[in-house]
This record gives structure tokens, sequence and C-alpha cells, in this order.
């Protein structure tokens, strides 16, 4: 009998500090949406970026704008699309917002940037940048959108902060495609090797602290001091100046390797 009090008081115990967490989860990310409030140009899809990110962290199966649009109440996933196509906001300073809460938040002097691409399986060929290529989510060459994404690894988590999507000249030299996918008359066709330079430390950008390291890409290896850390190279493994070698991540490959 008292075995049994003692371990439904527990229970209870864990519930409580449970809901806890829950309650300073959901303040947490109400504090973030109201940080990147001013970006969006009206009231409608400055709501429904709250209830996006509520759908994104929820147990929502898939994470698509039926689905999304149904956990957030709403009877048609007119809404959430309207939003993920750019409806009165600004990605690039909803981006900017980001990198300074992550710093904030997870700023190490022993931090790593890791960069890495991933493709998007698609079935149509509306999507932009969509084509038969090679993506390492399937592990072959497959109808699918590939993008190149930046992230921020300290020992105390990891966060995106910076995205950008290749597009092949299969789109580029197709002005009326790209213009029907919404893509701006003035985006030239960029090499992924491209694409990762500009995704490194730029007048334009927030500086981001880290270590001194060296940065290894696909195509060369830079000398580059400042507060940018290290670059993933195609083996999943990091240049370190003050170590004089290469030495694998803690988990090579799959976007998530750091020194």
């Amino acid at each position: 009998m008292a075995q049994a009090a003692r371990r439904s008081a527990w229970l209870s115990s864990e519930v409580e500090q449970a809901e806890k967490r829950v309650l300073v989860w959901a303040d947490g990310l109400v504090e973030l949406h109201e940080r990147i409030g001013g970006r969006f140009g009206r009231v409608e899809p400055r709501r429904r970026a709250l209830a996006y990110l509520q759908g994104l962290l929820s147990q929502v199966e898939r994470k698509n704008s039926w689905w999304l649009a149904e956990q957030a109440g709403e009877h048609t996933p007119d809404g959430m699309q309207r939003l993920l196509s750019g409806s009165g906001w600004d990605a690039d300073g909803v981006r900017d917002d980001l990198r300074d809460y992550v710093v904030e938040h997870l700023g190490d002097p022993d931090a790593v940037l890791v960069l890495d691409e991933t493709g998007f399986v698609k079935k149509g060929n509306r999507s932009a940048g969509v084509q038969r290529q090679y993506t390492g989510t399937v592990g072959k060459h497959e109808n699918c959108q590939v993008g190149v994404f930046l992230a921020y690894a300290t020992p105390g988590g990891v966060a995106l902060v910076d995205r950008d999507l290749y597009l092949p000249t299969s789109w580029t030299q197709d002005p009326a495609r790209c213009r029907t996918a919404g893509i701006p008359d003035e985006v030239a066709f960029k090499t992924k090797p491209q694409l990762e330079d500009d995704a490194r430390p730029a007048p334009r950008r927030r500086a981001l602290p880290g270590r001194r390291v060296r940065l290894a890409s696909r195509s060369s290896v830079l000398d580059q001091p400042g507060s940018l850390l290290a670059l993933r190279s195609t083996d999943g493994c990091a240049w370190r100046p003050d170590a004089g070698q290469r030495r694998p991540g803690r988990a090579c490959g799959a976007g998530s390797s750091w020194v």
C-alpha cells in the first residue's frame, strides 16, 4: 500500500514537472513569435505564423499545409499555403532575427558551423528548382529539390541559421517557368559551391561567435580568421589549424558532423 502511494506521488510529480516544461516551451514560442512579428506586413500572416510554428512542434504525423491547417483549426490549407509562398513577410529578416536568437541562447566560443545540402523528393514539376538530380536523401537520382543549409552547432544544441535553394540551369534558362514559380528575374544560376560561398560570413550578415578554424568546402580549403568556425567537407570532416590535421566530427555525414 505504501509502495503504491509513493509511486502515485512520484508519477504526480513527474506529470507536474512535464506540465511546467510545456508551459515554458509555449511561453518561449510566443516570445519568439513576438520577436519576428515585425517581419510580417499584415495581422493575418503574423497570427498564422504562430499557428504554423506550433504545428511544426506538435505531434502531427505529416508537416504539410493540409495537416498543419487542420491542427490550427482551419478547414482548408489555403492560408498556410499563402504563408509559405511568402505572403507579405520578410524571410531574410526572419533569418536574421533567428540568428540573433540562436546566438543569445547557444552562442559559444567553441561552436562550429556545419554546411550541407539535402534533397526533397517531389512528384510534380512545378516546385521551384525541381528536376531529376542526385539527392543523398534517398541515395540516388530522383525528381527533387535541393537546398543548401547552414547550421550552428554548440555543446548546448544545434540550430539552422541560413538556407538557399539550388536552381538548376533547366530553371534559370527558362524565365517564364521561373516567373510562374515566383522566382525573381534577377536570380541567376549558381553552382552548389557558389551557394556555399554565399553562406559564409559577409558584411551584410551578423557574425556568429566561435573559434578561428579553417573552412572546408567541396571545392577548396581556405584559411578564414574571424568568428565563423568550420564548414563540413564532403566526408563529414573539418580542418582545425590548431590541430594541424583532419579529424572526423562526432557524427560524420548526414549533415550533423562537428569538431
